[in-house]
């Protein structure tokens, strides 16, 4: 069998969540998340759209975490990140941390965002 240690240039991968908490690269985070090659912060959650629109150009995917169950996003924060060229996948936080994590270890563009489970 072969390994091979994975680099995840300047983005952070998502160790470990639990009941309101996300740890991302050693650090613990209470709250909504957003990280990327840009770094890692708390986030406002659906009204915070500012933050996910900054992305524009800097990823090909932003995946999106909805808490412990996949939920829809609000109709205007999908139209104005679709509008902004952002693709966006929405999927449980779980799920959204696990994909984020395999996609960064490949060295795609992609950020995360977040809701607590």
């Amino acid at each position: 069998m072969r390994l091979n240690e994975i680099s995840y240039n300047d983005a952070k991968p998502v160790e470990g969540y639990g009941p309101g908490f996300f740890r991302i690269g050693g650090e613990v985070f209470e709250g909504p998340v957003l990280t990327g090659a840009t770094g890692t912060g708390l986030w406002g959650g659906y009204d915070d759209a500012a933050a996910l629109l900054a992305l524009e150009g800097q990823v090909d995917v932003l995946f999106l975490g909805t808490g412990a169950e996949i939920a829809h996003l609000p109709g205007d924060l999908r139209t104005a990140l679709d509008a902004a060229g952002i693709g966006v996948e929405v999927m449980s936080s779980p799920s959204a941390a696990r994909t984020y994590n395999i996609l960064l270890s490949e060295g795609r563009r992609v950020a995360l965002a977040m809701l607590p489970v």
